[in-house]
């Protein structure tokens, strides 16, 4: 009896014994996430989820991600068939409002040049030793967008998922920490004063519903690659501004959205297993990833110099740091640089615009790279 004691007790600690030093780090950097999310409010309802995820896959002998592992059903269901990440574009469209974007359309070349960061990045990672794939992954990260992120990463680099999905968020969240030393740095005084006018260009409802529509089928001819992105983003915007299908648009944004996101951030906390995050290449991922998106808001900023100085100082450059893709919280932070230097000055409506620009642009961007890839006879058609 005694001795049956003794081992059952001893089973209470075969996990305490098990667990490696790896393991505990990568439950403390689950920790780390979760305090991010709910302490400092960045990006909780994708940090809670993959933090607790990490923690979850690191538990020694609890085989979560295993074959019969339920954070690997999640995994195999909804991420390697890229469900998850698709799924979220749906409610994605639904959420965004194109219409700024729709009275100002020249603020979309805007939204093309915050994603030149993404192909800088990539010549570099090229040029620091990743393949070609694992390049494409890392750049995309510049996007400042999420599910496009873990879209590429899920299909062409799964073993890369947690650091790019990790890297992608985190840095999301900290745009307002990041843009404002760049848009300080490379804009005058003078021009971060000007004020602009408001666009009075009037945008039907014909114009708001043929708009997905067009874009779909122009962007996906161009980039067929990438129409599984495109398609979900636009369908979702489709039924926004039909007025035709408010339960699928409510259901899209809302209840499809956050199951869905709840699951993905677990799928991607079950990535961060000690054995394949806690290599040199994650913080490489890491490194390349802030300046994917430091590059982006830099060629923004430039290209809205360029366009203040074409168009006689009627636009801001501020709003070129709106050209990434994390929608709004970059145009946010550019009505608060804004309103430092001249409180007359409301710019969140053109960096709405801009922003809108850089979501198109973000999935676009992927849907080239792709597409080039398949060209290449790198990935297959």
């Amino acid at each position: 009896m005694e001795v049956a004691l003794i081992s059952g007790l001893q089973g209470l600690f075969l996990g305490l014994v098990a667990l490696t030093p790896g393991q505990a780090l990568m439950i403390l950097v689950g920790c780390g996430l979760l305090y991010l999310g709910i302490r400092k409010g960045y990006e909780p309802l994708l940090l809670v989820p993959i933090g607790f995820g990490a923690i979850l896959v690191n538990i020694p002998l609890a085989d979560m991600m295993g074959k019969d592992g339920f954070l690997r059903f999640f995994y195999d269901f909804g991420v390697l068939t890229e469900i998850f990440p698709l799924l979220i574009f749906i409610g994605i469209g639904a959420m965004t409002d194109f219409q700024p974007l729709l009275e100002n359309p020249k603020i979309i070349l805007l939204g093309a040049a915050g994603q030149f960061g993404i192909f800088l990045t990539l010549l570099l990672a090229l040029a620091v030793g990743f393949d070609k794939l694992d390049a494409v992954a890392v750049a995309i990260i510049g996007a400042c967008d999420g599910p496009t992120a873990i879209y590429v990463s899920s299909k062409f680099a799964p073993h890369m998922l947690g650091a790019v999905s990790v890297a992608a968020y985190s840095y999301m969240s900290l745009v307002p920490l990041i843009q404002p030393p760049i848009m300080r740095a490379l804009t005058t005084d003078k021009e971060r004063k000007i004020v602009m006018g408001v666009a009075k260009r009037p945008v039907s409802k014909t114009t708001k519903i043929l708009f997905p529509i067009v874009v779909t089928i122009f962007a996906s001819i161009l980039a067929p690659k990438g129409a599984p992105l495109i398609g979900t983003v636009m369908l979702g915007n489709l039924m926004r501004e039909s007025g035709v299908v408010e339960r699928l648009k409510s259901a899209a944004e809302n209840e499809i959205a956050n199951i869905v996101t709840l699951l993905l951030g677990l799928s991607i906390g079950a990535t961060m297993e000690a054995a394949n995050f806690l290599r040199a290449q994650t913080l490489l991922v890491l490194a390349l990833g802030f300046i994917a998106i430091g590059l982006d808001t830099a060629v923004g900023l430039l290209f809205g110099k360029a366009m203040c100085l074409l168009t006689g100082g009627k636009i801001n450059p501020l709003i070129g740091a709106a050209g990434i893709s994390a929608f709004p919280m970059s145009a946010r932070v550019v009505q608060v640089e804004g309103q430092k230097y001249n409180k007359k000055s409301y710019l969140l409506m053109h960096a709405m615009s801009a922003n809108a620009g850089g979501q198109i642009g973000s999935v676009i961007a992927a849907a080239v790279m792709l597409s080039v890839l398949q060209g290449m006879g790198i990935i297959a058609g």
